[in-house]
């Protein structure tokens, strides 16, 4: 085992920092034939960039790597179908989903049919009431006023019994990208990447990038009817900032077409063109141009709060919206409706740590905790957090008349999924489904205790990990190193998220000279810190209410700390400076 970085077995958050591994060889020559600095190549070949593949992973363009939609089984039945409604100019129902990937997805079908002439509804179902997916009474209802094709996105795949509902009346195309067991739904078309019998090697997409591709296809297939010979075709490419929102929210790994998609989409976010997303923008505070980052972390939460405790379909809404005004105000509003999850999820999350810290203790390898009440809006986003914390696969689940209806997390290597899948097929379960990093279900109470047993036993793996998950490092540089030209040079590699994790590198020995704490809720610290040798950088750490880092940073009299962190260029009124987002510190030891 490789010693860890500077001696760091336990960090103050926890966790051994390790460096990544990377072939020092191929960094050198990906830097030489490429003409970038040598620092660029390293991370380049940490990434698993071959040294032909350097130009489609720093410029990634979907003209190189948009894969042909007819690798998809059943995405040319699927567009001759949509076709047909355009030609006919049929009325058409979207079915959607309640998170990110589901509100994009629809939002994009609903813009693309409407723009060549459909007249489109949309529908999302409530979760409490509902639950996810297509249900037979909402099939029959979205028959009732007329639609004579129902495309299903983000779902669909597993509802059998519920698209029955529409034989005779509709045709139905799923647009999805669940994992799919078994036979698919009869339908007119069932494009999934995870369909067992698709050969496309597309299992990474989300719904909103399958939902892309078969806009694709669709006008493809129009191009080919000549229905563009008196009419103009509409760009494609103005619906990627919605591909881009969902394939980052729905941590998608950004490798291959997905980061095209995201890199593209957001050159188009950037221009502000959609009225409900540069209103998310402005109340997120989003002033610089657009990143992963923000996708991630300030529009995703607020469209995603509004399925979870608010109206399903009002993130849906929003991105459909056209009206800067009456988008300013739902945007506001889905504000407000995050502040409010935010609330909810804090009252379920000291309850859940505590319980899993039992069930950690007492070495169970898939941590399993319930409460009555647990609003199951906000049980996914518990799941993830304590997830985090103790670094095992979590489920959580809120309990309301005898029946528990949860959310779970993985980590890296163990698929959640599949087992949540085998547990609905042994009778565990009343519902189940998902994939490999996340999934969903519901249960009898008295089942409780043989499904953590079931998870236990088929994720047995899950218990040689460590307490926390190693902090991988990139790299070690001094306080005077950390300049903007470094922080240019590595933002070369964005857009990062899963599969393309941001570069985290070492700042030894560095002492912090002023730190406060900074925003409304006093979370955030900001610092100035100084190196051995001199130099001086701005720092900031988030999520830094209370704990040992946040202590260590504010006790400047400490001493010296090793820093981990991100080193980014920001931007403010055409000046560009680097700033060290800290992640983590680690205390120098004497002598």
């Amino acid at each position: 085992m490789m010693e860890p970085v500077l001696g760091i077995g336990r960090s103050l958050t926890g966790r051994r920092w390790v460096w990544r591994e990377a072939e020092e060889r191929l960094g050198l020559a990906i830097a030489q034939r490429s003409g970038l600095p040598e620092l660029v190549g390293r991370l380049l070949a940490a990434r698993g960039v071959p040294l032909e593949g350097v130009g489609d992973f720093l410029e990634p363009t979907l003209r190189s790597m948009l894969p042909d939609p007819s690798r998809l089984i059943d995405m040319d039945a699927a567009a001759e179908r949509l076709a047909q409604a355009v030609r006919s100019g049929e009325t058409v129902a979207v079915f959607g989903d309640y998170d990110v990937d589901g509100a994009c997805s629809g939002a994009l079908m609903v813009r693309a049919l409407r723009r060549l002439g459909c007249t489109v509804s949309h529908y999302v179902p409530d979760r409490l009431k509902e639950g996810y997916g297509p249900n037979p009474a909402a099939i029959r209802t979205l028959c009732e006023r007329g639609a004579t094709l129902i495309v299903c996105v983000d779902c669909g795949i597993a509802a059998h019994e519920a698209l029955a509902a529409a034989e005779g009346r509709a045709d139905v195309v799923v647009l999805d990208h669940h994992k799919s067991e078994g036979a698919v739904p009869r339908v007119t078309a069932a494009v999934n990447p995870n369909r067992l019998d698709c050969t496309s090697g597309l299992r990474n997409l989300c719904a909103a990038a399958v939902a892309f591709l078969a806009v694709v296809a669709l006008h493809r297939t129009l191009r080919r009817m000549g229905h563009f010979a008196q009419a103009q075709e509409p760009s494609a490419i103005e619906l990627l900032d919605l591909v881009a929102l969902a394939t980052v929210c729905d941590v998608m790994p950004l490798t291959g077409v997905n980061r095209a998609l995201v890199a593209q989409g957001l050159k188009v976010m950037a221009r502000r063109g959609r009225a409900g997303v540069a209103a998310l923008l402005d109340v997120g505070l989003v002033r610089d141009l657009p990143t992963a980052h923000s996708l991630g972390f300030v529009l995703g939460p607020r469209i995603n709060a509004a399925g979870r405790v608010d109206e399903p379909d009002l993130g849906m809404r929003l991105l459909l919206c056209d009206d800067p005004v009456e988008a300013r105000a739902m945007a506001e509003r889905l504000d407000s409706v995050n502040r409010r999850r935010q609330e909810v999820e804090a009252e379920v999350l000291g309850a859940a740590f505590a319980a899993a810290e039992a069930q950690h203790a007492a070495g169970h390898p898939v941590l399993l905790v319930c409460g009555d009440g647990w609003h199951p809006g906000v049980v996914g986003i518990v799941a993830g957090r304590v997830k985090e914390k103790f670094n095992r696969p979590a489920c959580v689940a809120g309990l309301a008349g005898g029946v528990a209806k949860g959310s779970g997390r993985s980590v890296p290597g163990v698929d959640l999924g599949a087992v949540v899948i085998a547990a609905r097929q042994a009778g565990l379960l009343e519902t189940g489904g998902g994939h490999a990093m996340a999934a969903g279900f519901s249960f009898l109470a008295e089942r409780r205790e043989a499904f953590h047993a079931f998870l236990g036993e088929r994720l047995a793996m899950a218990k040689g990990l460590p307490g926390a998950a190693d902090l991988v490092v990139e790299g070690s540089v001094a306080v005077p190193a950390a300049t903007t030209d470094l922080a240019c040079q590595v933002e070369r590699l964005a857009p990062f998220g899963a599969g393309n994790e941001e570069p985290v590198f070492v700042l030894p020995r560095a002492r912090v000279v002023r730190a406060d704490r900074v925003g409304k809720e006093g979370n955030t610290i900001r610092a100035f810190i100084e190196g051995e040798a001199g130099g001086r950088l701005k720092a900031i750490c988030f999520r830094a209410k209370e704990g040992p880092l946040a202590e260590a940073l504010l006790a400047r009299q400490a001493g010296s700390l090793h820093l981990c962190g991100q080193i980014r260029a920001e931007r403010w009124n055409d000046t560009v400076s680097a700033c060290l987002h800290v992640v983590d510190a680690a205390p120098v030891q004497a002598g």
